[in-house]
């Protein structure tokens, strides 16, 4: 399914007008694994009306690749000819060139860190190639990667494509606000659950039967003994690294609640030393992700030690905090149903603790939460330390401007005992731990509530300026950002 890629789609357009730096462009896509890139190029080039060369290299010899490349290459151009076997690369881009003949035509190379690896001379040649041949052309390459290391690497000095590249576009995951469209039929509950289980991922979101409900997915989809989601934890790092076990009780750690360098190394049974290379592995794979205070400047995160390591992809979330436990035993294999009651008993405490607060905070991030909170944040985030700790925060540091938060997933709307923990206590500790004082500072407050607050709770807000953001507030105001 192919939803909501405007905004890339007008990029990628914009790129076939260009005459500048020449008619020819070289493009570069990359995004993890399963995040749509091949969805996206192919329903571009399709809709482009511009005849287009699609080929994704695959784990073959480099003659192989080469012969497979240019056959459809001639295939795209109508071309009734036999397919040569090129000595090189270079020879490739040659032949390709003199029967392009000045025509306009896309050629999209997918997967290409797997033709690189082949052949260690196909970059240097496609440098030559894109000097001597094609920036004076009519072509547009665009190459694409799921090695989201390998890819920004050919970005880097190091590269013979460096300072090449016309145009880059890193693909993220879908916005909140798509979720509808996938699953038009659930409730706004039921979507940001969707949204904590497996994020904005459009293969995973295909997963998911949108005419059944969550529960009936989670049991049939998530916990049916051979399924896709079972192996999709190991599949994303078996490509990645040579030995997936340490990653995987990194991740594990991580998925149990474990998020300082010491517990980590505790829960994961990998000594400090090694931790680091592994943590950093996972972070430039986009699987982890290190957070610091909002509330800390520039400065002090340069030198700060609170760092705390989280799983920033939401399947990997659910999958080690509900699955993968339950797999290492074997249950999985045998009694699936035995999962369910515990998925169901801790779902509540896991969206509200991960998509509830993830999606307050990208609130705070939307150009309509501005006239609502008074003030264009610079930093958004989380406040944590020793003696407090605050879901929501957003700091305009150069106006002196303050947002703290705090997010209930619960049924029941939230009473004035939580507001005014928030006011009174929560408050004078965030503004010690910043080491400001409130005198000089505009400072304001909300609640993210899924049932709203009690009368009596309201009150207090509004005596204090506070601000009341409900599911259906939030559902509303995503949904236009998306």
């Amino acid at each position: 399914m192919f939803i909501n890629r405007a905004t890339e789609l007008a990029f990628l357009n914009e790129v076939l007008t260009r005459q500048h730096p020449g008619p020819g462009q070289l493009v570069m896509m990359y995004g993890r694994r399963r995040v749509g890139k091949t969805a996206l190029l192919r329903a571009w080039a399709e809709l482009s009306g511009v005849a287009f060369t699609y080929w994704v290299a695959e784990k073959d010899p480099a003659p192989l690749q080469r012969r497979k490349f240019f056959g459809e290459f001639l295939q795209s151009i109508g071309a009734d000819l036999p397919v040569p076997l090129f000595e090189s690369w270079s020879d490739l881009w040659r032949s390709l060139v003199q029967l392009l003949a000045g025509r306009r035509h896309l050629i999209i190379l997918d997967e290409l860190p797997y033709a690189a690896e082949s052949d260690p001379a196909m970059l240097s040649a496609l440098q030559h190639a894109w000097d001597q041949l094609f920036q004076q052309s009519q072509a547009v390459i665009v190459i694409c990667g799921s090695h989201v290391r390998t890819m920004e690497l050919l970005l880097g000095r190091q590269s013979p494509l460096f300072g090449r590249m016309t145009g880059q576009w890193n693909l993220l995951p879908l916005a909140f606000g798509t979720l509808r469209q996938f699953l038009p039929a659930w409730s706004p509950e039921e979507q940001v659950a969707a949204y904590a289980i497996v994020g904005g991922i459009p293969a995973y979101l295909s997963w998911l039967n949108p005419r059944q409900t969550l529960t009936t997915n989670i049991k049939h989809v998530m916990l049916a003994p051979g399924s896709l989601v079972l192996a999709e934890a190991t599949f994303l790092l078996q490509d990645e690294v040579r030995e997936p076990r340490p990653y995987l009780a990194v991740l594990q750690a991580l998925g149990n609640g474990h998020h300082t360098l010491k517990d980590i190394a505790n829960a994961s049974m990998i000594d400090s030393a090694h931790l680091s290379f592994y943590l950093s592995q996972l972070q430039e794979l986009r699987l982890v992700e290190r957070r610091l205070p909002a509330t800390l400047t520039l400065a002090e995160q340069r030198r700060s030690r609170m760092g705390r390591y989280h799983l920033s992809d939401p399947f990997l979330r659910f999958y080690f905090r509900f699955l993968a436990p339950a797999a290492a035993g074997g249950t999985l294999s045998y009694r699936p149903e035995r999962v369910l009651p515990g998925i169901q008993s801790g779902l509540r405490a896991f969206v509200g603790g991960t998509a509830w607060e993830e999606l307050a905070r990208q609130w705070a991030d939307t150009p309509g939460s501005t006239d609502q909170i008074g003030f264009q944040p610079q930093a958004i985030g989380s406040h944590w330390s020793r003696k407090i700790q605050v879901d929501v925060v957003a700091v305009d540091w150069q106006n002196h401007h303050l947002l703290l938060g705090e997010c209930k997933w619960t049924a029941d709307p939230v009473d004035r005992k939580v507001v005014r923990e928030l006011i009174e206590q929560k408050t004078p500790l965030v503004l010690a731990d910043m080491k400001v004082s409130a005198d000089d500072w505009t400072i304001r407050h909300a609640i993210f509530a899924r049932a709203g607050v009690t009368e009596a709770a309201k009150a207090e807000l509004a005596a204090h300026s506070g601000i009341l953001v409900d599911l259906d507030q939030l559902y509303a105001e995503l949904h236009e950002e998306r």
